[in-house]
Formats: structure tokens, sequence, C-alpha cells
């Protein structure tokens, strides 16, 4: 099974020499005040990491009438980010957030995506870390030199006409709370509800009380509850723009079923052309 969750103990405690081909970053970001990521970063982080913006960096730009919220990312101008990381082809990378993983997982989807396997998301994140002792810096480590090439996984990225021509044996997963799901409540995009017949499996019940992740043979059961025996590369997740969903790709990942394919342009992209059709309430 390829990498998935690291333990904080595997991040550096204090600021120290430490294995160059080990290269962090912070995925710390809020969709309600975009520079509170960086402000935190600022404020303090584990040494040596450097920050990856969910936006700014690990995002493309927004087609209006066209796109998601948070496109895919050109790939050069991601390789390029990513090599300035320090990340070459044996580097083991670990990303940390502060939302138990929710926009870690982006960029830990991204890598995966590009043929880089060594890729963790710490469990627990930033709090774990400072809970196993971890000493918060203020200092930026300075730009790396690393090699890193992009080989896109074919298959992994699911388009917006293919959602809408899905065979009948494709299980569509709606990553966002449930009430977003039935369209009770939508406090980001412009029309509620969800894709018709997706099925609602909110990305918070990935993770325990703690906010670490449950173990894999509860996520197991977890998704195999909805799947229902599906192959992986039959199972296309979504949420709003792409970002939450890539937890539930990992959550299933680290439970042993394999890779489910993600839908990036997710429900922001959907709902940008009108006449495609949108549900509420429970699923069927």
């Amino acid at each position: 099974m390829a990498s998935t969750l690291i333990a904080a103990s595997a991040l550096p405690l204090k600021d120290e020499p430490r294995d160059a081909a080990l290269v962090i970053l912070d995925c710390r970001f809020q969709l309600n005040d975009k520079r509170a990521g960086r402000r935190a970063y600022d404020a303090g982080h584990v040494p040596g990491a450097h920050y990856a913006d969910l936006e700014a960096d690990l995002s493309g730009p927004i087609v209006p009438g066209v796109t998601g919220r948070h496109p895919l990312p050109e790939l050069s101008e991601l390789a390029q980010k990513l090599r300035a990381w320090g990340v070459t082809s044996a580097a083991r990378v670990i990303a940390y957030d502060d939302a138990g993983g929710a926009m870690a997982a982006r960029l830990w989807w991204l890598l995966r995506w590009l043929g880089h396997d060594a890729v963790f998301v710490c469990d627990g994140g930033y709090q774990a870390w400072l809970a196993a002792g971890g000493e918060p810096t203020r200092a930026s480590p300075p730009p790396a030199a690393g090699d890193f090439e992009p080989r896109p996984r074919s298959g992994w990225v699911v388009s917006t006409a293919e959602v809408a021509q899905r065979a009948p044996s494709t299980v569509l997963l709606d990553a966002r709370a449930h009430e977003r799901y039935r369209g009770e409540v939508e406090p980001i995009d412009a029309v509620p509800g969800h894709i018709p017949g997706a099925l609602c499996v909110p990305v918070a019940g990935n993770l325990t009380a703690s906010g670490a992740f449950a173990d894999p043979a509860a996520l197991a059961a977890r998704y195999r509850a909805v799947v229902r025996g599906a192959a992986p590369e039959n199972v296309v997740v979504y949420c709003g723009s792409g970002v939450t969903a890539c937890h539930d790709i990992l959550a299933a990942e680290h439970a042993g079923l394999g890779v489910f394919r993600l839908y990036a342009g997710s429900y922001s992209e959907w709902i940008a052309d009108a006449s495609r059709p949108v549900t509420t309430g429970d699923a069927p």
C-alpha cells in the first residue's frame, strides 16, 4: 500500500539539522479567511517547513462560468514550486495542517497524482505536533533546488462531462457535510444541493474526536457500506471545489480500499452551468 498517514513524531520537534531528503509543507488555510494560514505560519510553524498556500500554490486560476473554485494548478508552475520547496525524486514529503488533514490531503493527492508516492499527511496535524513537544519557529527555510518532474497518472482525474455521462456502475461520493449535501445550508456556493445520484460521505466521519484519522478497519467499514463492492476505479469523489474530496480518497486508501478517483471541478464547477441538474434532500 502506498504512503498515506504518518505520526507527528516523524516531524522535527525543534530547529536542528535534519535529513535533506525530508520536505515539510505547511498547508494551513481557512476558506473564510484566506490569509489566516499564512499568518499562522508566520507566527510559528514546524522547523524547516515551507508554506504551501491552497489558492496561490495548489490551485489554478478560476475561469468564471467554467471552472470550480479551486481548479487544479498548471503543472509546470506547480512543479517549479515543488522543486523550490526541495522535492526531489528521492524526497519524503510530509504535509500538515490544523484542520484534520482537510487541506494537507490536497497536497498529498497532487503529489500522488503526479507520480510521487513518498508523501504523507501528518495524522492529527499541527495540534498533534505541538502535543508531542514540538517547538515552533518563525524562521522560513531558503528556496531549495529539487528535481521534481510531474508524471500525471492516467485516470485519476474525472471531468464534468464524465460525471454527467457516468455509467450506472459508477459510485459518486459527496465529501461535504450532510446539511450542505441536503441543501439545507450553503455558505459558499450559489446553488444549494448535490449532484443527482451522489451519496454523502462527509470528511468529518474519517476522524476521531481527537482530530486523528480513525483506524483502517473502521474506515474500511465506513466506505464499504457505501461503495458496496465497487472497484476503486468506479468510485468518484467530489466536494465543493475538489479540496476536501482528497480527504475521502486518502481515508479510503489508508483503509486499504485502493485509489478512488477525483472529480476535481466538484460541485462548484458542476453548478457553473445552470443546465446541469441539482437535487436536494437525502439520497433515495
